[in-house]
Order: C-alpha cells, then structure tokens, then sequence
C-alpha cells in the first residue's frame, strides 16, 4: 500500500494524497473492516485516562494526531477536545496482522478505539500498551503538520475545526466560553432569576437603538425582523408576573463590521423587579468577582498555552517545551493582564458621569448645548470628524462623539453613567436631572462590557419618546426605534420598578481570553465566501 507524506502539501500534491487515502478506504472494506462503524464503547473519555494509575484497563478513542514507527512498534497520540494520550501499539501484543493492517491503511487524523493496560514510559509518560484497536472513521484529507492556519487568521474562521485540532489554545479558549456560559447561569439561577426564551422573529425591532435585518414571512405574508435585542419581551414577562428574568439571546443587527463588531452575536439580558440601576451596579460587581473568582485556573492556562504557540510559531521550540514543563502559575484572580496592561477588578469601582468624561477628553460640555445643530457646529470646530453626523439626533451625536474621544482612553472597570435621555428611549428618567437617565455602562479596557439601567416603566413617557424615535427614524436615522404598539399596550396593565442588565457574551470572553477580534471567540463567524 502506498505511504503518504507527513508534510503538508497543497494544489496537485494535496489531490494525490487525497487519492492515496481513497485507496485505503477501498483497501479496509476489502478486508471487511467497516471504515465509519456506528459505535464504540469507551470506558473513560482521554481527560480521565490521565488521571488514573498505571496497570488500570482503558477502553478509550479518539483522532490519532501523532504517529511513529519505533523498530516492531508504533506510538501515537489520542487526541480529543479535552485530552491527549500516547498509545504504544506492539507487533507481538496486536498480531501480526493487525499490525500491518495498521501500518498499511491507518494515518495521522484518522479516529482509532484502543483496548489495553496503562503504563508508563521510561520518560514518564503514561500510555495505553494496545491489545486491541478498532477502526472509528477515515480522514480523507491529511491533516497539517506545521499549519499556517497559526499565522492565517482567515484560515482559522473558516476552517475552525482544523484550528481546533491543531491548536491547544484555540480549544481552551472556546472551553472557556463554555464555562463563563455556565457560571453566569448558575449565578443568576442561584439568585432566584429564571431563565426563559423570546421570539427571534419580531414583528417589531425594539430593544436598542440598531439596524435590523428584514425578511418575509411566507405564511403570514408579512415582514418580520430579526431581533435586535431581547429586552421588550422580557419585560413583557414582568408585566406578566416575572420578579427575576434572564436570556442568553441570539440578537442580530446589520451593521458595519470590525474586530469589535459582528452582526450576529449572543447577549445575555437580566430584569429585576423592584431594583434600580444602583442596585444593579453592586450586583455586577459581585458578579463579576464570581465569574472571575471561579474562571481564575482557565484563565491562567489559557494565557500559558497562547505563549506556547506563540514560541512554536515564531520557531522557538526549546522555550515552548521549557515553558510547557514549567506550567502555569494562578495569580490574584481579580487583576488580569489586558492589552499589556494589568486591570484591577476588586470593587467598588468609580462611578463617573458621561458628561464628565467627554468633557475632559473633547473640551466638549454637551451640557451646555441646546440642541443637535448646536453641538454638531461645536464638534466641528474642534475638528473632530464623525461619519454621518448630519443624520443624527442629540442622542446619537453625544454617542458617537463619546466612542470618537473617549472610550479608547478609559481603561477601568468603571461605571459610566448619567447618559442625555435622547441616547437612551427606554430607561428611567433621572429624578435629579430630567434631561438624563438612571444607565450605567460598565467599561473595560477601552470597550463597553455591560449596559443597564433602571428602565422606563410610565406607559405615557415612553409613548412620547418612541414617537420622537419615529420622527428621527423619518428623518433618516437607521438606528432609530419603531413605534411598539404591543409593548406600549402591555406596559398600561402596569409595571413594577426594574433594572435591566444586557452584557454581550462575545466581548467578554475576548476581554478575556486577551483576544482583540471578536471573530477568534466565535465558531464559525460568517464569511463571504471564496467563490
């Protein structure tokens, strides 16, 4: 049977080798093995098989990504999303049958059951001694040996499954993602919120100021919108009798994209009746120091693994093995090291007005102006540019002149409040100003993590301030809300006081896994394709 090469080839050379393997499948079924069986039994998954003495009986499977002839035996590497294990594979323990049936059709990236005794080696290394294998699926492309898909950003979006097999901080970092997941819904369960889900296809698109993605409905003959954002619906449910509520919702908003941007993205929403957007700034907190308190060893091995990969590609293979056999040290959980800068998470943290902010960083008091013309004439004599601004209300000026000179500088945690009403249509107006609202926004980093705020439960205001949103949506603002009859309609059978709480989960894991594209935290973003 022919041999392949272990490099890496493309064009013509990846054909033939893709030819080579075709003949070996046809090979396998010729000797009446089954080339994807249907099972195989497991007795331990690879990541508890490391944590068992030697002499112990293993029954475990995985892709095969390392494999060396040693003399009458071979040894390899199991390898699945949470392990890896060496397998020794002997001519005299297999028969020789086996063993050059082995030989002949089984190739690195192929999925292999083994049978056997845990042993270690003279090095240390605890590995399976095979009595027997069984076949579990043949790869027909052969996987990469020094793969650019380490330096070939693009490469890893679109063919994210080679990156996760080839790179050990790839897969940590979407371990990682799991986990936050799970630890902020068991927070939030452990603090009496339930969690629940609402429409993806809206009728409306209410929630954030935003451009929403359109498409028709056959059945109803209607159009219908992706959501923007949950918060309409969960506050319906507290209209409907809901103390504590929660989403981890699938939002979409068609937009322009860049490392800190995507169109499609998960958000996780909160309401608490009875509380107010101070309440709710101590509870991030304590959230916060929860996630960051638990995730502190994922967070410590990620970091080691990225500095691991980072010494391979670069070709500094001693140092990455020193560094490997040295491990990762845990640190103080709540200071992490972002943009090479250490940010320090223990609270209470500051609380600054927006107002302040953007004074301090444009020379800009939005304070001191009446209305959108009279700031955008101030803006423009400071020279700062902002695109599009001739569209924009108040609201959205004070925004984007905010984004423009500020938020890159804030470093934080911090909470960033008193925001001008026209920016935010659904939150509380403040009792000391009526021209601002009770929000908070939490920034790290020069990025916002979390937005809140105590919201708008008076049905009459909020009328006022949607249709105000409808004649600057008139006007040509893209991002500005619809008129919600149906919400409007469930807020007049009365609301609780609440705070909302929206954090984008996408974000936060690329704070904190270091990550600066939102791209590298997500599966599979959406590309255009090659074609």
């Amino acid at each position: 049977m022919a041999k392949e090469s272990t490099k890496w080839h493309e064009g013509v050379r990846e054909k033939e080798l893709r030819e080579i393997r075709l003949k070996k499948l046809k090979g396998l079924e010729e000797k009446g093995i089954p080339p994807y069986p249907d099972r195989f039994e497991r007795t331990h998954t690879l990541e508890e098989a490391m944590a068992l003495p030697e002499g112990e009986f293993v029954r475990l499977a995985g892709r095969i990504t390392r494999r060396n002839r040693m003399g009458g035996m071979v040894f390899g590497d199991l390898r699945d999303m949470k392990g890896k294990i060496q397998f020794s594979l002997a001519k005299d323990e297999v028969g020789e049958e086996s063993f050059q049936i082995f030989e002949d059709y089984i190739d690195i990236g192929d999925f292999l059951g083994v049978e056997g005794t845990l042993y270690r080696t003279r090095r240390g290394e605890l590995t399976v001694q095979v009595k027997k294998f069984q076949f579990l699926g043949k790869a027909l492309r052969p996987l990469p040996e020094k793969w650019k898909g380490l330096k070939d950003k693009e490469l890893c979006y679109r063919q994210r499954y080679l990156d996760l097999i080839m790179n050990p901080s790839t897969r940590e970092r979407f371990l990682l993602r799991s986990k936050v997941i799970r630890i902020l819904r068991r927070f939030l369960e452990e603090k009496g919120f339930e969690e629940v889900e609402t429409p993806i296809l809206c009728p409306k698109p209410s929630g954030a100021l935003a451009t929403p993605f359109r498409t028709h409905h056959n059945a109803l003959d209607m159009d219908v919108y992706l959501r923007i954002a949950p918060e309409t619906y969960l506050k319906r449910l507290v209209v409907g009798g809901y103390d504590k509520v929660f989403e981890f919702a699938r939002c979409f908003r068609n937009e322009g994209m860049d490392p800190t941007h995507l169109q499609d993205f998960t958000m996780l929403e909160y309401y608490c009746a009875y509380w107010n957007y101070e309440d709710n700034m101590k509870f991030t907190e304590q959230l916060f120091v929860h996630l960051l308190t638990s995730l502190k060893e994922d967070l410590a091995k990620l970091k080691w693994l990225k500095e691991i990969d980072r010494l391979k590609s670069e070709g500094k293979g001693k140092q990455a093995l020193a560094l490997f056999k040295k491990g990762y040290q845990v640190g103080d959980p709540l200071k992490l090291e972002i943009e090479g800068e250490e940010v320090d998470f223990t609270p209470p943290w500051p609380r600054v007005p927006l107002q302040e902010v953007i004074l301090k960083h444009s020379g800009l008091d939005i304070k001191s102006y009446q209305s959108a013309e009279e700031l955008r004439r101030a803006i423009r004599e400071k020279g700062i540019e902002i695109e599009d601004m001739e569209k924009m209300g108040f609201g959205k000026l004070v925004d984007s002149l905010y984004k423009k000179t500020c938020r890159p500088h804030l470093r934080g945690p911090l909470f960033l409040t008193s925001h001008p009403i026209e920016l935010s249509p659904l939150a509380r107006r403040s009792d000391h100003d009526p021209t601002l609202v009770d929000r908070f926004q939490l920034i790290v980093a020069g990025a916002e993590i979390v937005n809140a705020y105590s919201e708008l439960v008076d049905p009459l205001d909020q009328r006022q301030r949607l249709e105000e949103q409808a004649r600057l949506r008139q006007k040509g603002d893209e991002e500005a809300m619809v008129m919600d009859e149906d919400y409007l309609l469930a807020m007049e059978y009365g609301m609780p006081p609440i705070s909302g709480w929206g954090m984008g989960i996408d974000r936060l894991v690329a704070l904190l896994a270091g990550e600066e594209n939102l791209r590298d935290v997500v599966f599979f973003p959406l590309m255009k394709p090659l074609d």
